[in-house]
């Protein structure tokens, strides 16, 4: 089963209709014992780091997803604010992330852009992954933020993309991935990597 995590952070119902379009059924959900049967998780989120955390915790989320991404190993997809809150902590806030991945969340600082990054970016590899499988090379995702996840480990990075500064654009690092832009927005790109995360992770 499928579980898209429902902690009020998120635009669930574009993620449901992504899965459904490649062939598959998801939950929609906060519940406890739904989220413990997952066998594949999806971390939406849109909104501020601090928000977040301080809504997973209110429903007793975070202690279940511990276990489920830490012991028991089950596969997750954190998307956006999703990827960041997998991190230890964020500029944009003072509560402390997941702390999943070791890595930091950073603004976007420039006089120079526009801020929030927003609109269709490259992602450019630094690793290989089957989240990637069957994309052409000129692989195109579209973004909407104004903070960027910083990794301190390079093994975990996935991939790059350019605005501002080069940042880390997604991670993946055993059964755990993020991605900073929104597949379920991406039009094919973003049908192929939701496919992949389903069937292939």
């Amino acid at each position: 089963m499928i579980v898209v995590i429902d902690y009020g952070m998120g635009n669930l119902g574009s993620i449901a209709n992504m899965i459904k379009k490649v062939g598959y059924k998801c939950l929609i959900t906060s519940d406890l014992e739904e989220i413990k049967k997952a066998n594949k998780l999806v971390l939406p989120g849109v909104g501020s780091f601090d928000n977040g955390m301080i809504n997973l915790e209110r429903l007793g989320i975070v202690e279940v997803l511990n276990q489920k991404v830490l012991v028991e190993k089950t596969p997750i997809l954190g998307i956006c604010l999703g990827m960041q809150l997998m991190t230890k902590n964020s500029e944009e806030g003072t509560l402390p992330g997941l702390g999943w991945i070791d890595a930091s969340t950073k603004k976007f600082m420039s006089d120079n852009f526009k801020i929030p990054h927003m609109g269709w970016n490259i992602i450019k590899h630094k690793k290989e992954s089957k989240i990637f499988d069957d994309l052409n090379n000129e692989k195109r995702f579209y973004f909407v933020h104004s903070y960027f996840v910083n990794c301190n480990d390079e093994n975990d990075v996935l991939t790059y993309t350019n605005y501002i500064q080069e940042f880390v654009s997604s991670f993946e690092k055993d059964n755990i991935i993020g991605v900073q832009f929104h597949p379920e927005k991406s039009h094919k790109f973003g049908m192929c990597l939701i496919k992949n995360f389903v069937e292939n992770i």
